[in-house]
């Protein structure tokens, strides 16, 4: 992650003038079960795409809301990110896309015994969203419906 003084006039002026949303209390579920027995998926903010599913826009004011579906079998190396962010270095994520969706460590997780399974489907959206009430009223409530279908116990936030 950028310092802030590594940042340009523009960002930084930006951060500065920018409204954080405050989410109080912070949601939250506790597991009915060991991770061991549980169905596991991860959702990204690093807008990270399969190769034949479109990038995230860019040109959408306040950030593209929109997500992408992520099968659970796909090949992490495959991934494009599309991220927008200007305030970190983008390098690591191409050298290793687990780094912002470790779906190959979840894998790993699972083969060893201590996630129960790894959930067929996984998301990703776009971080960095400068507007988000379309994704906290819309994308957010269909991503946990999907989740729901499939049954998935827990789920690995990554904010990227």
């Amino acid at each position: 992650m950028a310092d802030v003084s590594e940042l340009s006039i523009a960002t930084r002026l930006f951060l500065a003038a920018y409204r954080w949303r405050r989410i109080d209390p912070v949601p939250f579920a506790p597991m009915d079960k060991p991770l061991s027995a549980a169905r596991v998926a991860i959702v990204t903010s690093a807008a990270f795409t399969l190769p034949s599913q479109p990038p995230f826009d860019d040109d959408v004011r306040g950030g593209d809301p929109s997500l992408r579906e992520i099968p659970g079998d796909a090949d992490v190396a495959t991934l494009v990110e599309s991220h927008r962010s200007e305030s970190f270095d983008h390098s690591g994520l191409h050298a290793d896309p687990n780094l912002g969706f470790p779906l190959d460590r979840l894998r790993e997780l699972a083969a060893a015994g201590i996630a129960g399974s790894v959930a067929p489907r996984h998301f990703s959206v776009m971080g960095s969203i400068t507007a988000p009430g379309r994704l906290v009223r819309d994308t957010a409530p269909e991503i946990a419906r999907r989740l729901s279908a499939d049954a998935v116990d827990a789920v690995l936030l990554v904010p990227v």
